[in-house]
């Protein structure tokens, strides 16, 4: 649904979105059975590397397709759209690397991330700290001519599937980025069981001495959280578009549901106040949509983007949980049962609202922006 995103190839846009969903007729029943048994497809994903749509954010000459943030915007909710396994994490390596990345780790990394062969996660949130950095209580000291990491990382999509992780520890000088390859010896993996995006599973990970050279550090000694404020704002714009595309879909399909559904001589359509649910929850999604490009766009710009982010995410987050409650106006006891899609939908919602940061922690960071600015950013 994109309505002002600055694209640099509209006709990829409209190719990408028929290959998406040409890919999602296909590959259906795998997903289905994926989301059931709490197990990622790695065939789809590496498919959809195949197909070009996991590298919009690595250059060219790394064998991305050298786009942007918008573009990114785009296939994350197409994926959402279609229920498929999303690159949004994958996405965030390329971004890191992209930003801070030397040439050597980019060389090594960006082709197998823009391609789907190197699978990347992230592990920050701890059990103890949660996502507060300066809490964090994976350390890592040097020794040797190196770097021993030890600690404890919880909430990582694909963390024991992965093949790369971020780690970010604790170094003397403070917060710092380390690239570990989930290989090395002292990298230990157990997996968790999320109730939503069951396809894209969670995991625990446990570093014991994990020994990395110099040349694993991303960014600067101690400048931790400059890489990764840098990337995570554009990463809530993939959780804002992955909560749009479910919505789209399920007042999609409860939509069309509600056009064919007797009641008596009439349609549960047909009804004024399910005619009401339809626009109501229509127009949260446009709203949101509008806040997203807004933001995406600003992003591609290189202007601050941090608070038009954080309201595009709270208002992504509004309008999927409205959609994927209210639906149940239009389809009633059709949407009860497993065999059906909704009540998935929820709970992928649910588990995307607290993703990247949660629609409190992002309200906190808009009004802080709007109180610390003489014109109230655009309010005096």
């Amino acid at each position: 649904m994109n309505l002002e995103l600055r694209l640099k190839d509209p006709a990829w846009a409209s190719s990408a979105i028929e290959n998406i969903r040409e890919f999602a007729g296909a590959i259906q029943g795998d997903m289905a059975k994926a989301a059931r048994e709490g197990v990622f497809p790695r065939h789809a994903f590496n498919e959809l590397g195949r197909r070009g749509l996991l590298g919009m954010l690595t250059p060219r000459e790394y064998g991305g397709l050298g786009f942007g943030v918008p573009e990114y915007c785009l296939v994350e909710e197409e994926l959402g759209r279609y229920g498929l396994v999303s690159g949004q994490t994958q996405a965030q390596g390329e971004r890191w690397l992209n930003d801070w990345g030397t040439p050597e780790q980019k060389s090594k990394y960006l082709p197998g991330l823009a391609n789907g062969s190197i699978l990347f996660s992230e592990s920050i949130s701890e059990p103890s700290a949660a996502s507060s950095l300066k809490n964090l209580q994976t350390t890592a000291r040097r020794e040797g001519g190196g770097w021993l990491i030890s600690g404890e990382k919880c909430h990582i999509n694909m963390g024991v599937e992965s093949d790369l992780t971020l780690v970010y520890a604790m170094a003397p000088e403070g917060l710092t980025a380390f690239l570990v390859d989930t290989d090395q010896p002292g990298v230990r993996r157990e997996h968790t069981h999320p109730i939503g995006l069951r396809y894209s599973p969670t995991a625990n990970m446990y570093f014991d001495d994990v020994r990395v050279g110099d040349g694993a550090i991303l960014g600067e000694v101690g400048k931790g959280l400059a890489t990764f404020v840098s990337t995570f704002n554009v990463s809530r714009l993939g959780n804002a578009s992955a909560l749009i595309g479910i919505a789209r879909r399920a007042l999609a399909e409860a939509s069309r549901y509600a056009v064919t559904r007797p009641v008596g001589s009439a349609v549960v359509a047909d009804f004024q106040g399910n005619q009401w649910t339809i626009a109501e929850c229509y127009a949260e999604i446009h709203a949101a949509v509008l806040a997203r490009d807004h933001a995406a766009n600003l992003a591609q710009q290189g202007h601050d983007h941090a608070m038009q982010t954080s309201v595009a995410k709270h208002l992504a987050i509004k309008a999927a949980e409205r959609v994927v409650s209210d639906v149940y106006a239009l389809i009633g006891g059709y949407g009860l049962y497993e065999e059906q899609n909704f009540g998935q939908y929820m709970l992928d919602v649910k588990l995307l609202r607290v993703a990247g940061g949660s629609s409190e922690i992002l309200k906190n960071h808009v009004a802080k922006c709007i109180l610390k600015d003489a014109q109230l950013m655009g309010l005096a």
